[in-house]
């Protein structure tokens, strides 16, 4: 596949060649270009044979640059391509829960194994063919996967694809390459725990030393779920029953490849109603984008910050947040003001009602829960809340209301706080 180049970045390697907007990347020393992985990864010597059809005319231009440094074009998509979509109908897909008459983009189904190298998204594999893997092999790519079951015929049941079984065997020509993976294991009750899980767990570790880390996550449901396969949120005792699981396994895999390897999400201690795990539990915290270890490093981080801090100047704030981290988020503010009187800080629980009560983690809150949840209780004179509340690239909410709007609609700044321990205490003391 030939690419057309959208723009030369001034004073990159290949500025100044001749190299212009509108010729077409055809090859990179020799090799064809699918996408941007082959790009980076033919592109990555000292020394870049470019091949570029210009004006209808076919050129070669050689470039000299520092090891692994980019060359310097620019193409219409990061990608150089389009972005996969998902080939799954998985009974406990979150999308597919989503509420009607959202922003286009909210409802596009992700499953680009490129993006699990160059973002750390997660894949099912189901898109791969077995040319895809041998790329993967030979580039020596780390990929995170979401297995969800080992058994064949359950995870085609979960995935409503007949082919998700098959793709299994991916992870073992993975693991024979010598490829990192991580894993991650959406757990349904009833569905794929117990036996089930235990019987996932038990093939995964058959796979080290390649697996680096699993996170077990407990589904999540919305209200909007008519028509859907019928699944249960976990309650206390199920919650518990996956923890008591997964530590066996972890105890095993710590005595014999040094690492637990295998982790439950934050959520599955919150509903078990059990103390969340000391920092060292956590390892290397390899599993935090997927909710494992952040209340541990929050309160850590934050405490920490307390701990260094001698004076801290009055605070008038309030904090908004999800139903699972008030708790934690309450208990560390009651600290900062039994230490400093002079900090005036008000923590809010917002009701999840745009998805449902039972979501509720702070990156799904919305502006309209917000603001009438809020309006008319004291504020103080900033309210802060979770950074993954807002969009990434704009600061708009998933209801596409934007942080001025709330601004506006509850007269008070708003300020986003990232879900760092140090953060929080600076934004809670007012620095």
């Amino acid at each position: 596949m030939s690419v057309e180049i959208k723009s030369v970045i001034n004073g990159s390697p290949v500025s100044g060649t001749g190299i212009k907007a509108g010729d077409i990347l055809a090859t990179v020393n020799g090799h064809e270009i699918e996408d941007v992985l082959d790009y980076m990864f033919y592109s990555a010597e000292r020394l870049v044979k470019l091949g570029i059809i210009s004006d209808g005319e076919r050129k070669t231009f050689t470039v000299r640059k520092s090891e692994y440094d980019d060359l310097g074009l620019e193409f219409e998509t990061f990608l150089m391509d389009k972005k996969q979509s998902c080939c799954n109908k998985c009974i406990f897909c979150f999308i597919d829960q989503m509420p009607p008459d959202m922003r286009e983009t909210l409802y596009f189904k992700d499953d680009d194994a490129r993006l699990s190298f160059l973002q750390g998204n997660y894949v099912t594999l189901t898109n791969l063919s077995q040319k895809d893997i041998d790329r993967i092999i030979q580039m020596k790519l780390a990929i995170n996967i979401s297995v969800h079951t080992t058994n064949p015929e359950l995870r085609c049941m979960m995935m409503n694809n007949r082919f998700a079984g098959e793709k299994l065997d991916y992870l073992r020509q993975f693991a024979e390459a010598g490829i990192s993976m991580n894993c991650q294991i959406v757990l349904c009750p009833g569905i794929n725990d117990g036996a089930e899980l235990e019987r996932t767990l038990t093939d995964l570790g058959k796979l080290m030393p390649n697996i680096q880390s699993i996170a077990v996550v407990p589904v999540g449901l919305t209200k909007f779920r008519d028509g859907l396969y019928p699944l249960e949120l976990f309650d206390k005792a199920g919650a518990g029953k996956a923890i008591d699981l997964i530590e066996k396994f972890q105890k095993d895999f710590l005595e014999n490849y040094g690492t637990r390897l295998v982790f439950p999400s934050d959520e599955f201690y919150i509903t078990a109603e059990r103390e969340i795990p000391d920092g060292e539990f956590y390892e290397d915290y390899s599993q935090y984008e997927n909710g494992v270890g952040m209340v541990r490093s929050l309160i850590d981080e934050f405490e920490s910050a307390m701990a260094d801090a001698e004076n801290v100047e009055s605070s008038d704030v309030s904090i908004a947040t999800g139903a699972l981290a008030y708790d934690f988020i309450s208990e560390l503010v009651e600290k900062v003001r039994e230490k400093w009187h002079n900090i005036n800080c008000r923590v809010y629980k917002i009701r999840n009602d745009f998805f449902g009560e039972t979501i509720t983690v702070s990156g799904l809150i919305t502006a309209r829960d917000i603001i009438s949840q809020l309006k008319g209780q004291p504020l103080g004179n900033t309210l802060l809340i979770s950074s993954n509340m807002i969009k990434a690239d704009e600061d708009i909410f998933l209801d596409d209301l934007s942080i001025n709007d709330v601004e506006n609609a509850l007269g008070v700044k708003i300020r986003k706080v990232p879900n760092d321990g140090y953060e929080l205490f600076d934004a809670v003391t007012g620095n």
